[in-house]
């Protein structure tokens, strides 16, 4: 079914985005992170959620939210996951469009005009930032988790009927109201095919712009693992069989999470 969304031709150039960053156990990152968020001119606001970091991410945040009136930090009591940290985030950003960060060293935020051009232009509703698609910096790592990438992209635009080139990528944005407008379930990194399915099935223009990346090795941080490669091929198959469609909801962020 294809929602018909009503939306103004353009946004403003600055003050336009909420930036949702999910952190858990980045304190050696975080605050390099946030800087170079703040220097985005279209950022209105940073929206935080610590997954309950036991390494001093939790003090940072707080020291970050006091120095900076654009940063709002929130804490999860106990780790629940990726996934629940965006649901926390998503449901109280105001902004006109929300852009999903990683706190850690692997996107760049300096991307982020070429990331919302699409949708600030009236051609878009969801963009995805694609690592795979030719352009900007890559660093040389792992073979098979790229091989796992590509594989999960490929089944999951074979139910979605889409043709992207990195489904499993940080980088995505999206017009509030849509992205508030889903009922979202997944607690961990099976985000990525959950969202995905369901924006698909809206029926909403998807546009995908290329990215640079600087991938981490494990020694380095890196959290996701093969048992999450496997979640997310069940997420691929659970949410893209579900006979009922989502509909946008007259209530934002009904769903999240409670955090401070």
């Amino acid at each position: 079914m294809l929602f018909a969304i009503a939306m103004s031709n353009s946004f403003p150039s600055s003050d336009c985005v909420s930036v949702v960053m999910p952190v858990y156990n980045e304190a050696a990152t975080v605050r390099k992170v946030v800087g170079v968020v703040l220097e985005q001119r279209c950022v209105k606001e940073l929206l935080i959620v610590d997954d309950c970091s036991s390494d001093g991410s939790w003090e940072v945040l707080q020291q970050l939210a006091a120095e900076q009136s654009r940063v709002k930090a929130h804490r999860h009591e106990v780790n629940r996951g990726k996934g629940a940290a965006l649901r926390t985030g998503i449901s109280k950003a105001s902004a006109p469009i929300i852009l999903i960060q990683d706190a850690d060293l692997e996107y760049d935020p300096e991307e982020y005009e070429r990331l919302i051009a699409p949708i600030a232009a009236g051609k878009a509703d969801v963009v995805f930032g694609s690592r795979f698609a030719g352009a900007g910096a890559h660093r040389v790592l792992y073979y098979w988790h790229s091989v796992g990438n590509k594989f999960l992209t490929t089944l999951s635009n074979m139910f979605t009927d889409l043709n992207l080139t990195d489904m499993e990528t940080c980088y995505k944005v999206f017009r509030r109201e849509i992205l508030q407008g889903i009922r979202l379930e997944e607690e961990r990194f099976g985000f990525e095919p959950e969202v995905t399915a369901k924006v698909a099935k809206l029926g909403v223009r998807i546009f995908e712009v290329p990215i640079s990346y600087y991938g981490r090795t494990y020694a380095e941080g890196k959290k996701i693992n093969w048992k999450d490669g496997f979640r997310a091929l069940w997420c691929i198959f659970k949410y893209n069989l579900a006979s009922r469609p989502e509909s946008l909801a007259k209530e934002a962020g009904s769903a999240a999470p409670q955090a401070k």
